[in-house]
């Protein structure tokens, strides 16, 4: 089996006597896409800030492409090729959507002309391109969610972090926004997912990682963590286990 593109070594993250993340590992290979899975509280988000640079583990490591970036700022990490999205989607409100994704797209095109191009590119893969000219402000929460990952795509991820990208959505967004998700898939793009909805985490990862009170209390497949006495137990309660 190739390297992974992604290892998360013995993770630990804490905040004064509140241990967020306690020991988690796991890896992730290159065109994968893990989501990750959880309660409430469970450590998700945080270890997404820690695989993202906005959090230093306080123990462990986390290697991408071989290297060790853990504690590295997001910039440099968005230059080594992660890109990630927010639970709280925060446009750049006063701008219009094109000015969104251009801002981003400065990373890799310093030019304004070439990141302009590069913008509308990414607007036609995102399906915003009929709302370029628009305020970011002005756009639903389908859209903003998708503005959300055109940032993220500009910045030429290989390893994209989506946290609860349809959460809120209706079914006809949601749907859209997994298509989306799965063409990424199909590019090459290797995905790390945050998200509640079940029948669309389970559907589209290739493997799931299951954390509770900040553990890893089980990684495999849909089928393998379904039945996976302790992911019940987590969800439903003792009785249901």
């Amino acid at each position: 089996m190739a390297e992974p593109i992604l290892k998360v070594n013995s993770v630990t993250k804490c905040f004064g006597g509140l241990t967020a993340v306690n020991n988690v590992s796991f890896e992730v290979q290159q065109g994968e896409i893990i989501g990750l899975l959880g309660p409430n509280g469970a450590g998700k988000t945080t270890l997404f800030n820690v695989i993202s640079g906005f959090y230093a583990p306080t123990n462990g490591t986390i290697i991408f492409k071989g290297l060790d970036i853990s504690g590295k700022p997001p910039y440099t990490l968005a230059d080594r090729g992660i890109g990630r999205t927010f639970q709280v989607v925060k446009p750049f409100a006063g701008l219009s959507v094109l000015e969104n994704i251009i801002i981003a797209s400065f990373l890799r095109y310093p030019k304004r002309k070439d990141a302009e191009r590069h913008a509308w590119k990414i607007l036609e893969n995102t399906g915003l391109a009929d709302r370029a000219d628009v305020s970011a402000a002005s756009l639903t929460l389908a859209g903003r969610k998708r503005l959300e990952i055109g940032k993220a795509l500009a910045l030429e991820p290989t390893f994209l972090l989506l946290d609860e990208v349809v959460a809120g959505l209706n079914p006809t967004e949601a749907d859209k926004t997994v298509e989306l998700i799965l063409e990424l898939k199909k590019q090459g793009m290797t995905i790390l997912i945050v998200e509640h909805i079940m029948r669309v985490i389970m559907n589209i990862s290739d493997r799931l990682v299951v954390l509770n009170f900040g553990e890893k209390i089980a990684e495999g497949t849909a089928a393998e963590v379904a039945r996976n006495p302790l992911v019940i137990e987590a969800y439903l309660g003792e009785a249901a286990a």
